[in-house]
């Protein structure tokens, strides 16, 4: 038998969807954290509230990418927290980079 993971035992425990909403609210915790640490906001701000919509949104962007690599249920909760980091303004350049690259 396979040793589960961290993101199969979370599965278990809570669920698909509830999984994917951990990793996604993980992943804007990070970068909210990042900000503190560089004074740009406090912990618990009104700005944290603001975070909530960002997550479930990037959840929902991060599902569909993965769906669509056909990415398992571990990789898809990993590209969802990935997806939550970067946020939407980071989605926009990765998106735009992808979008204007050279073609030969």
């Amino acid at each position: 038998m396979e040793d589960a993971g961290l993101v199969d035992w979370l599965s278990n425990l809570l669920g698909g969807a509830a999984t994917t909403l951990f990793g996604a609210a993980m992943g804007r915790l990070m970068w909210h954290s990042g900000e503190v640490r560089k004074g740009q906001r406090r912990f618990f701000g009104p700005e944290l509230l603001w975070e909530v919509p960002v997550a479930i949104g990037m959840a929902i962007i991060g599902e569909a990418i993965a769906s669509y690599l056909g990415a398992s249920a571990t990789v898809s909760t990993g590209i969802v927290a990935l997806a939550a980091y970067i946020g939407p303004r980071g989605a926009e350049v990765l998106l735009t980079k992808w979008l204007t690259r050279a073609r030969p």
